[in-house]
C-alpha cells in the first residue's frame, strides 16, 4: 500500500504550491507523519514533520513559508509552500505512519 501524492508542479520563484497526500485509512490520532525531499545528487531531508504531542517541526530552509496540515476526516496531510525559491526544487515524498508516497516533482524556476 503507498500513500498518493500530488499537487506537485513547474512554478516560478515567489509562487505557491500545496501539496496533499491522501492516506488509505484513518490518520486520525497518528502523529508519525511529515514531509520530505530529496533534490538531485542530495540525501532526502526532511521538510516538515510531527514530533512528539502533535507539535509541527520545520527544517530551517522552509520555516516561516511552508505549512503542514492534516484533514482528520478526508486522511489527507497537505504541505502548503509559499515564496518558493529554486533551492526548494526537489522530489516530495509524505510519510504517515511509516508508509510512504512516490513523490511529486516540484520545480521552481528562477
Amino acid at each position: 500500500v503507498q500513500l498518493q501524492a500530488s499537487g506537485g508542479g513547474l512554478v516560478q520563484a515567489g509562487g505557491s504550491l500545496r501539496l496533499s497526500c491522501a492516506a488509505p485509512e484513518s490518520i486520525r490520532g497518528i502523529n508519525g507523519m511529515g514531509w520530505f525531499r530529496q533534490a538531485p545528487g542530495k540525501l532526502r531531508e526532511p521538510v516538515a514533520f510531527i514530533e512528539g504531542a502533535n507539535i509541527t517541526k520545520y527544517a530551517d530552509s522552509v520555516k516561516g513559508r511552508f505549512s503542514f496540515s492534516r484533514d482528520n476526516d478526508k486522511n489527507i496531510v497537505y504541505l502548503q509552500m509559499n515564496s518558493l525559491k529554486p533551492e526548494d526544487t526537489a522530489v516530495y515524498y509524505c510519510m504517515i505512519n511509516g508508509l510512504w508516497g512516490r513523490g511529486t516533482q516540484v520545480t521552481v524556476s528562477s
